[in-house]
């Protein structure tokens, strides 16, 4: 059964009143995990799509860059967004249920993070409320401020990226701590270990664009303390 269809299976079973945050909570053992992961993309991406005021078509077209939809598919993707996107309860209820159902996976937060980052910027423009939504967001998830800076620095390009912001390290670091830093950031961005943690064909996709930027900005530090 494809993720889809089992996303389809959990919204079947919606009863009169409820709403994603209750199959959110039902969604608690390890093998629906990934089901819960996608879904909450698509919840928490409708409501930073609404940050700024309004819904863009390219904010609605980052769900297809973000996952693989069949053409199928697409209607029960279109039920997440749409359910999310009209629920009255804030993005804060959202945040909190999904945190404490990856409380013990705090990687998963960073990557779901990581996936409303590439959803806010889908518009080609990053307003200061998506920044205040991404940084409560990051804050209910325990996020570390580094971290969250290094996100931002990665898909806000209102300048070049830091590439010591990029790796969360200081600019003052010795070349074997960010040498350190950068081997781990590369080693948790495999996708053998992607995958190894349960996370999505989509997860991976995007780790594979950070792995990117990683390499990047350890090139950069690179030749320029060479230099």
């Amino acid at each position: 059964m494809s993720i889809w269809s089992r996303i389809a299976a959990a919204l079947s079973a919606l009863a009169s009143g409820e709403s994603l945050g209750d199959v959110f909570d039902r969604l608690r053992s390890a093998p629906e995990r990934s089901v819960a992961f996608t879904i909450a993309v698509i919840a928490l991406g409708a409501k930073v799509s609404k940050a700024d005021g309004q819904v863009t078509r390219d904010e609605v077209a980052a769900f297809r860059q973000v996952f693989s939809i069949p053409k199928e598919e697409e209607a029960n993707a279109a039920r997440v967004f749409n359910l999310a996107r009209q629920d009255v309860a804030g993005f804060e209820e959202y945040a909190a249920r999904i945190g404490r159902m990856f409380s013990d996976r705090p990687d998963v937060l960073t990557d779901l993070l990581e996936g409303l980052f590439h959803i806010a910027m889908a518009d080609g423009e990053y307003h200061p409320a998506e920044d205040d939504f991404l940084a409560r967001v990051a804050g209910i998830f325990e996020i570390p401020d580094l971290e969250f800076r290094r996100l931002r620095a990665r898909f806000v390009p209102d300048a070049a990226p830091d590439p010591f912001a990029v790796l969360g390290v200081p600019p003052d670091a010795s070349m074997e701590d960010i040498r350190r830093v950068w081997r781990q950031l590369v080693r948790d961005s495999h996708p053998d270990r992607m995958i190894a943690r349960g996370l999505p064909e989509e997860a991976v996709k995007m780790a594979e664009k950070r792995l990117i930027a990683i390499n990047r900005a350890w090139e950069e530090i690179s030749e320029g303390r060479a230099a």
